[in-house]
């Protein structure tokens, strides 16, 4: 004779949606093959949870929010993606964002990993991956100033910005960032293999191939500072604000200077 299924109570599956967030039938059934026991219930759910998550890893989040926030001399960057844009609109998922973005604040990006268990469990709630893209934080030193800039309205692409410039020059520098996405700040921060490879494909075009080495030289040169240079250096590129200077121009001439940048982007 089959054991009888123990009769759950509302107030038990309302106490296992507090403690979980889990939905109303996926708490009763959790509670039924617990045998209404509360605890074995939560482990259940969890259990499910990690299993589901676990499931998802993995697949792309190219929607989510990028959040930023200056306060007092310090600025913190969060970017946490989710797989669809109606759940980068949902109030867990903000929420969660958020609380991200306070523990990246009072303790940097190595607390995120904190937050590891509650990820888990809201990718099992919300059906879809959730992943947290990217952490940091930034500290102004002396003469220094931040700028943090997420391009609305769907606030998928943020940077924040360490100068030592006015702070609307560096709001500006920020808008330019988050527009143009450079790799690197100067020149000196690109690894001399990725220049040599660039300057190796540049030596095999037709056009360049053939020259005498002087001049093949100098063309290659120049290429690399319109193309390459041009493409990924922050001090290199075309300033969005006025496109016929460099942004390096637009900060000599207020005798500025951009001493780190972090941008993040959900879309690429």
């Amino acid at each position: 004779m089959s054991e009888e299924m123990p009769e759950i109570p509302a107030s038990l599956v309302k106490q296992l949606r507090d403690r979980t967030g889990a939905g109303m039938m996926e708490c009763k059934r959790a509670l039924v093959e617990a045998k209404g026991e509360l605890e074995e219930a939560v482990r259940i759910l969890r259990e499910k949870g990690l299993a589901s998550a676990a499931k998802r890893a993995g697949r792309k989040t190219p929607e989510g929010k990028v959040l930023a926030r200056i306060d007092d001399g310090q600025g913190a960057i969060v970017a946490v993606g989710s797989e669809t844009e109606p759940v980068s609109g949902n109030e867990e998922f903000i929420g969660f964002a958020e609380r991200v973005m306070k523990a990246v604040e009072a303790e940097g990006p190595d607390a995120v990993d904190k937050l590891e268990e509650e990820r888990v469990e809201l990718v099992a709630r919300l059906g879809e991956n959730i992943e947290v893209v990217g952490a940091a934080r930034l500290e102004a030193e002396n003469g220094e100033v931040l700028a943090a800039y997420v391009h609305p309205p769907a606030e998928k692409i943020g940077v924040l910005v360490r100068a030592e410039a006015s702070p609307e020059l560096a709001r500006l520098v920020a808008m330019h960032i988050s527009f143009a996405s450079p790799r690197f700040l100067s020149r000196n921060e690109i690894p001399a293999d990725e220049i040599d490879a660039e300057r190796a494909i540049l030596e095999k075009l037709p056009d360049v191939e053939g020259k005498p080495d002087d001049v093949r030289e100098k063309m290659v040169e120049g290429r690399l500072t319109k193309g390459f240079f041009a493409e990924t250096v922050l001090v290199d590129q075309a300033w969005i604000h006025d496109p016929d200077r460099t942004v390096g121009q637009a900060l000599d001439e207020h005798g500025a200077e951009v001493r780190e940048f972090v941008r993040y982007a959900l879309t690429q």
